[in-house]
């Protein structure tokens, strides 16, 4: 079942706000509506100027940094 809207931005905002606090949550998004940042095409520039390897690395860094713990094992 799909998430609703109203839970998407809930759990975005809980996620930016766990990870960068208040402030800078607001600060992301106000400007995010400022500027118009078009998030798809920001994406796309960015892996596009990077090697397969190098996403590779950044994405085991990134797990080895922040190991996944489901939610099913913290019950």
């Amino acid at each position: 079942m799909a998430a609703s809207t109203v839970e998407i931005l809930n759990r975005g905002m809980q996620c930016l706000t766990e990870q960068m606090g208040i402030i800078e949550a607001e600060h992301f998004v106000s400007t995010i509506i400022r500027e118009k940042f078009d998030y798809t095409k920001w994406q796309r520039e960015y892996f596009d100027a990077k090697t397969p390897e190098e996403i590779s690395e950044e994405a085991s860094c990134f797990e080895k940094n922040r190991p996944f713990i489901s939610d099913a094992i913290r019950l």
